[in-house]
This record gives C-alpha cells, structure tokens and sequence, in this order.
C-alpha cells in the first residue's frame, strides 16, 4: 500500500510564497505519475500541477508561471513551490500518485491521496 503524507501548508499573505512537500513511503516517486490537487469547499477537486513519470510537467493556466512541481526520486519526495499566492489560491493542497488518464496532461483520478495541507492566503 502506497502512504502520501503531505506537509508545508500554512497561512500567508497575498504575494508570499510556501513550499508544500509529499512523502511517499513504500514505492519510489520515479515509479508514478504524480500530481498535485487543491479544492476549495463546495468545489471539485481540481489538478494544478502534474508531472509524468518520465518527467513531463503540465500546470493548470490559472498557477502557470507561479507554481513549480519538482520530485526528487532518490527522496521519495514530490514538491510543489508556490510563489505570488493570490486570494485564490486558498484551498486544501494534496499530493496524489498513480493517475487514472491524462487530459491535455492533467492528472484524473488518481489511485492515491495525501491527506491534505491547509494553504490561506490572506490580504
């Protein structure tokens, strides 16, 4: 069974950044695709940053250019760095592993979850 744990949300104020990171236990990063989700309450679970297993990356529009995912295999560990946070980037953060299909490069439905990391971005 593979284990995600997620770390590194916090609160921040609009235009700060945070590094959020994923512990995956049992399996070697290099061995999944790997993505990134948030979702906010009332709002479907939506995938912004995605990184294939040979190494492809693709970003949601509304965090290109801010976020950056990275793994580092020999770790075990998936990052996401978010830098000019916006209001709207506020949501729950998880890390996921082992995607379902790709559209356009996006992660969907993904075979693990973290748990999540609070990421408040606040004016």
């Amino acid at each position: 069974q593979v284990q995600l744990v997620d770390s590194g949300g916090g609160a921040v104020q609009a235009g700060g950044s945070l590094t959020l990171s994923c512990a995956v236990s049992t399996y070697t990063t290099g061995a999944f695709s790997m993505a990134w989700f948030r979702q906010v309450p009332g709002k479907a679970r939506e995938a912004v940053a995605t990184i294939h297993k040979e190494g492809t990356i693709y970003y949601a529009d509304a965090v290109k250019g801010r976020f950056t995912i990275s793994k580092v295999n020999s770790e075990n560990t998936l990052h996401l760095g978010m830098s000019s946070l916006k209001l709207e980037d506020t949501a729950m953060y998880y890390c996921a592993a082992e995607c379902g299909w790709f559209e356009r490069g996006h992660c969907f439905r993904p075979r693990y979850w973290g748990q999540g990391t609070q990421v408040t971005v606040s004016s």
